[in-house]
Order: structure tokens, then C-alpha cells, then sequence
């Protein structure tokens, strides 16, 4: 589960949208490794995207195993 935040944060060499497709690739191509690691890559990933800009919005993503 996640808010729009993280998709919706501008960033990058072009100053864009993270957008939903590059934050579902993220989530998926990470989700056969822990939960904490899952949980650094997403930061270390949106820290990156965004860079100098400023954060836009409230970002809230809650993971969880079935």
C-alpha cells in the first residue's frame, strides 16, 4: 500500500514525475530481498530521484509478507 507521493515526486535529469510504472519496477524488482532492504533501496532510490528539489508531497508506503 502507498500514497501517490513517492510516484508524484519531481525529480531526475529532466526534473519529471518518478511516476507509477518506475515505482511498480522498483517495488517488483526488489521484492525477493528483505523487507529492510526493500525498505533502503525505496529511500535510497526516492533521495536520488529527487535530488535538490524539494519533497511535494507526503510519501507512505507500508509493506507487509503474505
Amino acid at each position: 500500500m502507498f500514497t501517490d507521493g513517492y510516484a508524484d515526486q519531481s525529480g531526475g535529469p529532466k526534473g519529471k514525475k518518478f511516476m507509477y510504472s518506475k515505482f511498480k519496477d522498483t517495488l517488483a524488482s526488489n521484492s525477493h530481498l528483505p523487507m529492510e532492504e526493500q525498505k533502503n533501496i525505496l529511500i535510497t532510490t526516492f533521495n536520488n530521484w529527487m535530488g535538490e528539489n524539494e519533497q511535494v508531497d507526503d510519501v507512505c508506503v507500508v509493506g507487509f509478507r503474505i
